[in-house]
């Protein structure tokens, strides 16, 4: 049985390079409670002697939408292909069966992939191991996360990281750095056991629901270099605790101190394909424009708002958008698709 209200994928990674097999542990998260996006990671691979800056290159994600791993014998354009699959509104289970059919170098047994996203407002997750990735591999799989890996030490290691996850009271982010310690044993990935520890380099990400995509709200991370001794979970959990507190979280404000309360906004249709109405029940001078932005961060419309107000779609692109409300004094935003 799974517990409802949040959605962890728990992803093993593969890959710096396509022509050398790199694995992690990995957790990617949607909390359908608050809309954050969360992923979290560890390796056994010296980044240090590859050409990525990013630790957490291989998890990607979709403010308010979702979140994709892309792992084992890692490509690039297998990561960008998944990511336009996820900007066009497919479900997991429709991407995944796209890049099985349509792996760049028609291998799809070699790749891992872990994928979450709200459809129709409720969390779905889907998964695949290929037959040749290296052993030990396995995944796990539930309403609101996945575990996934290879080159374990064994099953343990996915057990472990799922009762960590589900155990730990705190927020998003609390319970991805928590499913990372439920992998800090020595070998869990197996190539690190001569070194002493789980991995070699590990991250932690979490975007909330107004974030631009590749810009998340919080993000920490660790790499070291291969012979150091240094276990890099434990580093991260240091730099995490000074960033982020795992305290129990505040109780909600009541209708008379929380903004949220005060905002009501109606977006319709969603999914659009011609003409979105945007209305809202606050005086028209509190806002001050809205603006409509792509799944790149880009604004591609702005304008003066009112009451209520119509936009045409007819020369927008298929996909994700977000909407933003602007004031003097405050800011609301929301995501609608363009079908």
């Amino acid at each position: 049985m799974r517990k409802e209200g949040l959605l962890v994928m728990v992803v093993m990674l593969l890959g710096a390079g396509s022509l050398i097999a790199q694995d992690t542990f990995s957790i990617v998260a949607l909390d359908s409670n608050t809309g954050e996006v969360g992923s979290a990671g560890a390796s056994c691979v010296d980044l240090f002697q590859t050409p990525f800056s990013n630790d957490d290159f291989l998890g990607e994600l979709f403010p308010g939408v979702g979140a994709i791993n892309s792992q084992a014998y890692y490509l690039g354009t297998n990561q960008n292909n998944a990511a336009t699959r996820m900007n066009l509104g497919d479900t997991p289970s429709q991407i995944i069966e796209w890049l099985v059919a349509n792996d760049v170098s028609n291998q799809p047994e070699l790749r891992q992939y872990g994928i979450v996203a709200f459809v129709n407002g409720s969390p779905q997750s889907a998964a695949h191991t290929g037959a040749s990735t290296d052993d030990y591999k396995n995944h796990i799989t539930g309403p609101h996360y996945s575990i996934q890996g290879n080159i374990l030490l064994g099953q343990e290691v996915l057990d472990s990281m799922e009762a960590r996850f589900l155990n730990e009271p705190g927020d998003l982010a609390c319970k991805l750095m928590a499913a990372l310690q439920g992998a800090n044993m020595v070998g869990a990935d197996s190539r690190c056991s001569s070194n002493g520890t789980s991995s070699l380099f590990a991250f932690v990400k979490v975007a909330q629901t107004t974030d631009a995509p590749g810009n998340p709200s919080f993000l920490a991370s660790v790499r070291t270099r291969n012979n150091d001794g240094i276990e890099p979970i434990d580093s991260l959990q240091t730099k995490f605790d000074l960033l982020h507190s795992c305290l129990p979280p505040e109780p909600p404000l009541g209708a008379e101190d929380g903004l949220a309360k005060s905002i009501s906004f109606s977006l319709h249709p969603n999914p659009v394909s011609d003409e979105l109405t945007i209305s809202s029940d606050q005086v028209s001078d509190e806002w001050s424009q809205v603006e409509i932005i792509d799944f790149s961060g880009k604004i591609v419309f702005r304008s003066a708002f009112i009451n209520t107000m119509s936009i045409n779609m007819a020369d927008f692109e298929r996909g994700v958008y977000f909407i933003r409300m602007n004031s003097d004094t405050h800011e609301y935003a929301t995501k609608f698709i363009r079908e």
